[in-house]
């Protein structure tokens, strides 16, 4: 076992050369740090440095030993962090940002656990559909979708695939498409007008098949309300599937899938937070979000690499 002081004095010594200087930059005395390194030269069994003019240079063993030294005091360093973590109370004020497609259906029931768990922190939930510049630099966001640029750490936590969906009563009225090709004249339910510039739909042995909607008379803004729209009738439209299947579990009437062999682009589900050493009430809660993503993420099929 290595003593962290000997192996500091090693360090800045190849760094600075000097025993006078080093000392001095330790705040220890030069004959306190010429005997930890002659310590660390005896549990090495070999010299690591030698004098050469006014300077003193490392030998062979101690140009080796220098990176394996570097290492193992960031490691120690590391160590001291993660405790001094453990240590740090999950109290105080924190906010979290989430898109108001994941608002209801997944994070505001999983915090009650949280917060739970930790009874002295304060948490400011707010939901957004865009995610705009206002973003504190404190915060955590849960975001679906392309966040764009950003200045916060992106970490993408799933893909969700997207299926094609409509209402029984208009599949009565209007037909149940059997392939891409039969989706003109339908009528369409359009998402902040994400389909005005065609649609992709991939089949697994089909390839990509490129659907150009018609106009839409009915335009939505939030995901919710899209869901709703298709829900009432108004038309086909695209949806996550874990969240379509969550809104047919509840209502088993209201939606219906189409083409279910074809999938539309793949909607990430992001976590956003700052760059930098983060606090313990910040990592908490972005492990806490980790843990409790929806257990249907696992068993989702895989998502379809298409560009919508």
């Amino acid at each position: 076992m290595h003593d962290a002081d000997e192996l500091i004095a090693f360090a800045d010594v190849m760094d600075s050369g000097s025993l006078t200087l080093s000392a001095r930059r330790l705040g220890v005395a030069k004959s306190t740090l010429s005997r930890r390194l002659q310590q660390l030269e005896t549990r090495l069994g070999q010299p690591l440095m030698r004098r050469q003019s006014n300077r003193l240079e490392p030998t062979e063993a101690g140009r080796v030993f220098h990176d394996y030294c570097l290492r193992l005091i960031a490691l120690a360093d590391k160590g001291r962090q993660a405790l001094d973590e453990l240590r740090e109370e999950v109290s105080g004020e924190l906010t979290l940002e989430v898109h108001e497609a994941l608002a209801r259906c997944w994070v505001a029931p999983a915090l009650d656990a949280f917060m739970a768990r930790h009874p002295g922190l304060q948490l400011n939930l707010h939901t957004r559909d865009r995610l705009t510049s206002e973003a504190a630099s404190q915060s955590v966001v849960v975001w679906y979708g392309d966040p764009g640029e950003t200045s916060l750490r992106q970490e993408t936590m799933t893909r969700l695939p997207r299926g094609l969906y409509a209402h029984p009563d208009y599949l009565a009225r209007h037909g149940t498409p059997a392939h891409p090709r039969d989706l003109d004249g339908h009528a369409w339910i359009d998402l902040l007008g994400e389909a005005k510039s065609g649609l992709a739909l991939r089949h697994p042995r089909e390839g990509v098949h490129d659907v150009c909607p018609p106009g839409s008379r009915l335009r939505v803004d939030r995901l919710l309300l899209h869901s709703d729209a298709i829900a009432r009738g108004h038309g086909l439209g695209v949806l996550p599937v874990w969240m379509a299947e969550l809104r047919r579990q509840a209502h088993p009437d209201q939606l219906v899938r189409c083409l279910p062999e074809w999938q539309a682009s793949a909607a990430p589900v992001s976590l956003l937070y700052p760059h930098g050493h983060l606090p313990r009430k910040v990592t908490a809660l972005l492990e806490f979000l980790r843990e409790a993503c929806p257990a249907a993420w696992t068993t989702l099929p895989a998502a379809a690499p298409v560009e919508a």
